[in-house]
């Protein structure tokens, strides 16, 4: 689908529930200053594992933003998806009740679902069999919750809701499936975004995969050992042009277009081919060229397999000098579905404080992972164009192109 055939969609609004920071103004304060808040793991029992850093939200206060429902009668993940709805809500400026007339679209991505919730259902029953399980606890297990919360919490009416399960790049796809009903007239708004909980299963996967670091994310350095897990939310705000000019909202960017694609090339590998497709349909659906890209948010996970593949679909795409390519998983760990949704909050922020947080931890760039990351600190930047890459288990891929907002729209190209 192209944009000019629809009308066109900007961000308004952004919630950030993240370990780094809660809102907005924290989170960028974070990105320019390079920060992290890596930590042991204490939202589930580590005891066997020789090492257990990741980037864990401490201090989040769900009653503060959940006024509606009961916090408790949600899961950790749901918990994080309905107050980044709420600071987004807050952060557009947008009456509720304007929210509530109108048709809405809520679109949230996870790859665990409430598997935190879970986890913990596994273990009553090991202590004490299906007897001793909670019923207030199964009732939080829902992944559809992630997407539904958001709708009762604000009290919408008119709205369709779906939890999007295709992992570490869900968020992309929330945000690509929100621009389509808006630009075509199906919505007036869309809450959409991703959100994950650290959970025990996906720990233990990653570390039996050998893939967790020791220490930190260091993506694209020679030395790098591998991710974090994370966990968070985030939330955009997605409406028309005409309606954010009608109320003088601030636009954060305009969603320029995005792709997908499912290579299905392998369970857990990316694939060079695959990837480069996902970016080539991104850039022919916002009707931008290579050459126009200032900055690349890369999935960037500070495994050998994703740097290496990532970083040469990049040159196979734009040539020996790619735009510069930063990882915010170096900051953020990779928080899995909300993963792309955070960068893609990241993005909006560049673009309006037009700046490039940096890939931190970085020591020595990998011969085989030639490009400018913007190691350890932010810099100023002249940005107009900016993409932001999400890659998944089964090589389901997405990105999306967001710009700088401009009056007139932007000259019609590749379409």
């Amino acid at each position: 689908m192209s944009t000019s055939i629809g009308r066109r969609v900007v961000i308004t609004g952004c919630g950030v529930v993240s370990s780094i920071g809660i809102g907005v103004r924290e989170f960028t304060s974070a990105l320019r200053a390079g920060r992290s808040d890596v930590r042991p793991i204490s939202v589930f029992d580590t005891t066997g594992f020789a090492h257990d850093n990741g980037c864990e939200v401490t201090d989040f206060e769900p009653a503060r933003w959940i006024r509606t429902l009961d916090p408790g009668d949600l899961g950790r993940a749901s918990r994080f998806s309905t107050a980044a709805a709420r600071l987004a809500v807050e952060d557009s400026g947008l009456p509720l009740e304007t929210l509530r007339a109108a048709r809405t679209l809520v679109s949230v991505g996870s790859t665990d679902g409430e598997a935190h919730e879970l986890d913990g259902l596994v273990a009553q029953e090991l202590s004490a069999g299906l007897a001793g399980l909670d019923p207030r606890l199964v009732r939080r297990t829902s992944a559809g919750r992630l997407a539904t919360s958001i709708a009762r919490e604000l009290e919408l009416t008119d709205v369709e809701t779906g939890t999007i399960a295709t992992a570490c790049s869900a968020g992309n796809y929330a945000i690509g499936n929100s621009l389509d009903a808006i630009r075509c007239g199906d919505a007036e708004f869309a809450l959409c975004g991703g959100a994950d909980a650290l959970c025990r299963k996906t720990f233990t996967s990653f570390y039996r995969l050998r893939s967790i670091a020791p220490d930190c994310c260091r993506p694209f350095d020679r030395n790098r050992m591998g991710i974090l897990t994370g966990e968070g939310a985030g939330i955009l705000l997605l409406e028309s042009l005409d309606s954010a000019l009608a109320r003088g909202a601030r636009i954060y960017a305009e969603v320029l277009g995005y792709g997908m694609s499912c290579d299905a090339h392998h369970p857990v590998a990316p694939h060079q081919a695959g990837i480069a497709r996902c970016m080539e349909l991104a850039l022919a659906d916002a009707g931008v060229k290579p050459g126009e890209i200032d900055l690349i948010s890369a999935h960037g996970t500070g495994t050998k397999a994703n740097d290496m593949t990532e970083s040469a679909a990049i040159r196979d795409l734009f040539g020996p000098k790619p735009p510069r390519t930063v990882s915010m998983k170096s900051m953020l760990g990779h928080s899995m579905g909300a993963a792309s949704a955070l960068a893609a909050i990241g993005c909006s922020i560049a673009l309006t404080e037009q700046f490039i947080p940096p890939t931190i931890n970085h020591r020595d760039t990998d011969p085989d992972c030639p490009v400018d990351c913007v190691p350890n600190e932010s810099v100023d930047a002249d940005l107009d164009i900016v993409q932001n890459n999400g890659w998944a288990f089964g090589g389901n891929n997405a990105v999306v192109l967001l710009g700088r907002y401009e009056r007139q729209p932007r000259k019609e190209t590749a379409r």
